[in-house]
């Protein structure tokens, strides 16, 4: 399984992936492909991705069954935490 989450990007990145996957929420992707695909798709979203930012998360055989990554300007970080990959969110400045 593959998730892609996409923040601020051209329209036409969100029509390219609904070849693949569906969008039951806006910006948000689901869907089953194999590992070239995945890589494709997300060399795909890095290279139009514009000011935007891009996550994707897919199935794999890890401790947490999931991995993630990210490019580009996103509400969270992912970090690594002793063989964990967790979310952290940005403290807002006062």
């Amino acid at each position: 399984m593959v998730v892609m989450i996409l923040e601020k990007v051209p329209t036409s990145v969100r029509g390219q992936l609904t070849r693949w996957l569906i969008e039951p929420h806006p910006g948000v992707f689901v869907g089953h492909v194999n590992a070239m695909v995945r890589e494709r798709l997300w060399n795909k979203c890095c290279g139009a991705r514009g000011i935007g930012g891009v996550v994707q998360i897919w199935s794999t055989n890890t401790e947490q069954h999931f991995e993630m990554r990210s490019l580009g300007d996103t509400r969270r970080e992912i970090v690594a935490f002793e063989g964990l990959q967790l979310i952290r969110l940005p403290v807002e400045k006062r």
